[in-house]
């Protein structure tokens, strides 16, 4: 299937694919498993996801709102600061409403009507994420309340424990993790009702061990059999659901290096890969760590954005072709965080977003233009 301009391409049945394998997780495991909206938010797809999950996670009275309005139910709401002007706003349309800091439950729960269940962010001290710009748990962090903080009887408006430890991590982690959770929080156990893993339990990705995770959260289980378990895991659900298509506009070379400069925008359209950073996975090229001038045969280029952000491009290719403008550059995996995290900077004119059905229709959910970039500035 080709198309003339960009696009993010959703796919209906690998979306499907993982709906399921999350719904037989959540059932198998006797946990709730949510959505959350800082990874994916296409809320034209929300019919779907409702036909295997039946709440979500918000972080914001936006994302709250798009809970309530357009997935039919109240957010299990985490913030690290809610706002006074926002936060009855918030609260209505919340069903969980999770405080980061003991400072801020003492100013604010008291607007909490009983409808809602208040809970409390805790920091473990512990996580495995090797990049510090998403370590929830690095030192200094600004996330949760430790152990040490806590009063030994909690305020009786308490009712669970919100943690959050993970990025695209395995069943492995979340054991390894659970042992710093129990050993540092379990005594407040007998005085909540629930206990919310936060997300990155990447359990869509091939090699994940999901029988490993069912075990795991069982064993939670009987352990502590009267709590609620809630994973939020984002990037699980949209996980490889399909790729951002681009065009080569034209073709510059500078010092040997070849640019193929792409109607998309790196800082733009897929701004986890200058911010994480990570090399995507492009189809039909393999990424290569140096250039050899001398073998133009070889038919490598470097993917440049067509923004003025001198940084605006990606690593360096290997194609098994000489490359053409019009032809397109197919980017791998770029609907979870990625749709939800793009910009308008230098009016950069912004991919649409597409479902491909499993007949092989290819249903325009959006399409954006000047309005978009204009109504952003008013």
């Amino acid at each position: 299937m080709k198309t003339n301009s960009p696009i993010y391409i959703i796919e209906e049945s690998r979306l499907r694919r993982n709906l399921q394998l999350i719904a037989d997780v959540a059932k198998e495991a006797d946990v709730e498993i949510i959505l959350a909206f800082k990874a994916f938010a296409l809320w034209k797809t929300f019919p779907i996801f409702r036909e295997y999950i039946h709440s979500t996670t918000a972080s914001s009275l936006c994302e709250a709102r798009l809970a309530f309005e357009e997935f039919g139910e109240r957010a299990h709401t985490y913030s690290p600061a809610y706002t006074d002007g926002e936060f009855d706003e918030i609260v209505r349309c919340s069903s969980h409403l999770t405080f980061n800091s003991l400072s801020q439950y003492e100013r604010l729960h008291n607007r909490v009507p009983e409808r809602v269940s208040i809970g409390l962010r805790v920091n473990p001290e512990y996580s495995e994420v090797g990049t510090m710009l998403y370590n929830p748990c690095a030192p200094g962090t600004r996330f949760g309340v430790t152990a040490d903080k806590l009063p030994e009887q909690l305020p009786t408006d308490i009712t669970g424990f919100h943690c959050h430890c993970h990025c695209e991590s395995g069943a492995d982690v979340l054991e390894r993790t659970l042992v710093h959770i129990e050993e540092k929080f379990a005594r407040w156990f007998p005085q909540l009702k629930w206990l919310n893993l936060g997300g990155g339990h990447l359990m869509t990705r091939k090699d994940y061990d999901v029988p490993h995770l069912i075990n795991i959260l069982r064993g939670l289980h009987e352990r502590y059999p009267w709590l609620k378990i809630i994973l939020e895991p984002g990037s699980a659900f949209a996980w490889q659901t399909g790729p951002l298509v681009s065009h080569i506009v034209d073709i510059v070379e500078d010092k040997g290096i070849r640019t193929a400069i792409l109607d998309v925008s790196f800082t733009c359209h897929m701004p986890d890969c200058l911010e994480m950073p990570y090399y995507p996975e492009v189809r039909g090229a393999e990424h290569v760590e140096s250039c050899n001038p001398q073998l133009s045969s070889l038919h490598q280029y470097r993917l440049g954005g067509n923004s003025c952000l001198s940084g605006d491009f990606m690593g360096l290719w290997q194609f098994d072709h000489e490359l053409e403008v019009g032809e397109e550059v197919i980017f791998e995996d770029m609907i979870h965080y990625t749709t939800v995290k793009t910009n308008t900077f230098n009016g950069i004119s912004h991919p649409a977003i597409g479902m491909l059905h499993a007949n092989g229709e290819l249903e325009i959910l959006r399409e954006f233009g000047y309005d978009d970039y204009k109504n952003r500035m008013d």
